[in-house]
């Protein structure tokens, strides 16, 4: 989805009506200066669409490998219309960055179907720790934008 001359915050669609919702963030301490950015965004998309801010619950976790359960349980309530998950893994020398990408992202993808809940998948996984800031508030845009917007137009 991603290019190297894109931003990928800007959408084509208008942002749904959020007023209604009761809206879940998981967002990882792991590499905080980026998922702090993400949050920050993430939340600053779901105001704009209505959404008031009694209405985000946000639970914090230390890495990406952790959100799926947090995400698993805020999803279990009947109150919670869906959930965003984010997080930042930055490819290091070792396979780490491998188990701990694909772990998240099949546990988030499972949580969502599990739930038949939209569980978005607002997890940088990079190359450099300049690519997650180009797409944490740089010249990619804000992937936590991106995450509300997609967790908005599933539930529209």
């Amino acid at each position: 989805m991603s290019s190297s001359d894109k931003n990928l915050s800007v959408f084509s669609s208008p942002l749904p009506d959020g007023s209604a919702y009761r809206l879940g963030i998981v967002c990882a301490e792991w590499n905080d200066k980026i998922t702090s950015v993400l949050y920050n965004g993430a939340v600053s998309t779901l105001k704009k669409a209505g959404v008031v801010s009694k209405n985000i619950i946000t639970r914090y976790v230390p890495g990406t490998f952790e959100l799926p359960l947090a995400a698993q349980k805020l999803a279990k309530n009947p109150e919670i219309d869906g959930v965003i998950c984010i997080g930042c893994v930055v490819q290091g020398e070792t396979p780490h960055f491998d188990f701990i990408s694909q772990a998240a992202t099949n546990g988030i993808m499972e949580v969502g179907l599990k739930f038949n809940k939209p569980v978005i998948f607002g997890v940088l996984t990079t190359n450099t720790m300049q690519q997650a800031e180009d797409r944490a508030g740089g010249k990619h845009g804000n992937k936590g934008e991106e995450a509300a917007f997609s967790l908005l137009k599933m539930l529209a």
